[in-house]
């Protein structure tokens, strides 16, 4: 459970990068506004990148099989 409750922060977490985002291309915020996105912008960044690196490392663990890693490469998506 905790593994989905992971996930569903993740998914805040980019949902809210993306809102910032939205937000500073408007180009409406003040100096201090933006100053206060863009620090935002960049720790959601940093959660969200330790979260996927958390997730890789599980799944290396979970391909690893006699001390080998089997990796298997995702299809490109379009």
């Amino acid at each position: 459970m905790a593994a989905k409750k992971k996930s569903v922060d993740f998914e805040q977490a980019l949902q809210d990068l993306e809102g910032l985002v939205t937000t500073m291309e408007q180009g409406e915020l003040s100096l201090e506004e933006s100053l206060k996105a863009f620090e935002e912008g960049i720790k959601l960044t940093r959660d969200c990148q330790a979260r996927l690196s958390e997730a890789e490392q599980k799944v290396q663990l979970l391909l690893e099989e006699q001390g080998q890693l089997q990796a298997t490469p995702f299809p490109n998506e379009a």
